[in-house]
C-alpha cells in the first residue's frame, strides 16, 4: 500500500506537470483529491489494515494529499500569472491614438438668467422664495384682489385639478403665501421664480412660460423706490444703456399699475421689425401694492406700503441672447442650446 501511496503522488505531479490551463488543472484536482480517488479509497480500505499500521498508512496518505495541494496552488498562481498577462497584452491602451472628447452640457438660458436675476436681487438684500405650483383658488386669485366673479379672470382661469386646486398662473401667490406667513409683519424684500401655467390660443404664447415677480413692504414704500429697482435690473440684466418706460395699466392687485417697457435692444431704440419700429419692447408689469392685498395678507394699509414687479424670463432670455424665436427655448436642441 506503501508503494500504491507513493506512485499516485509521483502520477499527480507528473500530470501537474503538464498543464498550462485551468481546466484541465481542474480535472486533475478532481481526480486525485476527489471523493471517488485513489488517495480516497485507501482511506475507506484502512479500515482491513493492522491496528498498528493505520497511523503510518494514514501519515503516509495525508503526506501525499499535502504534498498535491500545494503543487495545484502552485499550478493555480503560474496560470493565474499568464492569464493576467494575456489580458494586459490584448487589451492594453493605445495612447498614442487621439483621445474621443467628452462633450459637457450646458446650462439652459432661462436657468442662467434666473441665476442672475437671483444673484442681483440676494446682493441687495432680497430673499429668494419658492411656492407650489399646484395651487388653490385662495392664493392664486382670492388673496390677490380677484375675487370669484371678477372679470379679470377670465384671462388666467385655465388648468383647473379641482374646483379648488388648479396649476398657478402667476407666481404672485407666492407673494400672498409669504406675506401671511410674515406673523410679525416685518419688512419684506423678495423674490420668487418659477413656472406658471395659462391657457394660450395663440401661436406666440407658450402654456407654460417661467416668471420672476418681486415684493416690497416696508413703511414708506414710494413709486420712486419701484423705478429706482427696476432701472438697476434692467441695466445689469437687460445692459447698461437700457431704458425704461412706464405706461399706466391694470392689474387687480396693484394700484397704480404700470406696463414697463425697455429700449428695444437689437436697435438701441430706433427702430426695427423687432420693436415694431417704436424702439420700446414691453419687458414687465408692475405697481404699488393694492391696499386691499395688503388688508387681507395682515398688513395695515394706513402703515405699510409696497411694490411689486412680474417679469417674463424668458422674453428675457431672449432680449439677453438675441434669441429670435421663443420656441427655440422649449425644443430641445442641442445645437441650439450648446451655444450656451
Amino acid at each position: 500500500m506503501k508503494d500504491r501511496i507513493a506512485k499516485i503522488e509521483k502520477d499527480a505531479k507528473e500530470a501537474l506537470n503538464k498543464i498550462v490551463d485551468r481546466q484541465t488543472l481542474n480535472e486533475i484536482k478532481i481526480k486525485y483529491l476527489g471523493r471517488k480517488s485513489e488517495l480516497s479509497d485507501i482511506f475507506k480500505e484502512m479500515a482491513t489494515l493492522a491496528k498498528e499500521e493505520k497511523p503510518v498508512i494514514g501519515s503516509l496518505v495525508n503526506k501525499a494529499r499535502n504534498n498535491i495541494e500545494e503543487i495545484i496552488r502552485q499550478k493555480e498562481a503560474e496560470i493565474e500569472k499568464q492569464e493576467l498577462e494575456m489580458k494586459l497584452e490584448n487589451e492594453k491602451i493605445d495612447i498614442t491614438l487621439p483621445g474621443t472628447k467628452v462633450k459637457k452640457g450646458s446650462k439652459h438660458p432661462v436657468n442662467s438668467v434666473i441665476e442672475e436675476i437671483e444673484d442681483l436681487f440676494v446682493s441687495m438684500g432680497y430673499t429668494v422664495e419658492s411656492g407650489p405650483e399646484l395651487e388653490t383658488d385662495r392664493f392664486c386669485f382670492e388673496l390677490l384682489n380677484l375675487p370669484e366673479g371678477h372679470p379679470a379672470r377670465d384671462m388666467q382661469d385655465s388648468f383647473y385639478i379641482t374646483d379648488e386646486y388648479l396649476l398657478r398662473t402667476q407666481t404672485s401667490a407666492v407673494q400672498a403665501r409669504t406675506m401671511l406667513a410674515n406673523k410679525d409683519k416685518t419688512p419684506i424684500r423678495m423674490i420668487c421664480p418659477g413656472k406658471t401655467y395659462r391657457r394660450e390660443d395663440d401661436a406666440t404664447h407658450s402654456h407654460q412660460f417661467t416668471q420672476a415677480e418681486g415684493l416690497v413692504i416696508d413703511e414708506n414704500i414710494s413709486l420712486a423706490d419701484l423705478k429706482g429697482t427696476l432701472e438697476i435690473f434692467a441695466k445689469r440684466i437687460i445692459g447698461e444703456n437700457s431704458k425704461l418706460r412706464f405706461r399706466p395699466s391694470y392689474f387687480p392687485f396693484t394700484e397704480p399699475s404700470y406696463e414697463v417697457d425697455v429700449t428695444c435692444f437689437k436697435c438701441g431704440g430706433k427702430g426695427c421689425n423687432l420693436c415694431k419700429q417704436t424702439g420700446w419692447i414691453e419687458v414687465l408689469g408692475s405697481g404699488m401694492v393694492h391696499p386691499n392685498v395688503l388688508r387681507m395678507c395682515g398688513y395695515d394699509p394706513e402703515k405699510y406700503s409696497g411694490f411689486a414687479f412680474g417679469v417674463g424670463l424668458e422674453r428675457i432670455a431672449m432680449f439677453k441672447y438675441g434669441i429670435p424665436d421663443m420656441r427655440y427655448l422649449y425644443a430641445n436642441d442641442i445645437r441650439f442650446l450648446s451655444q450656451f
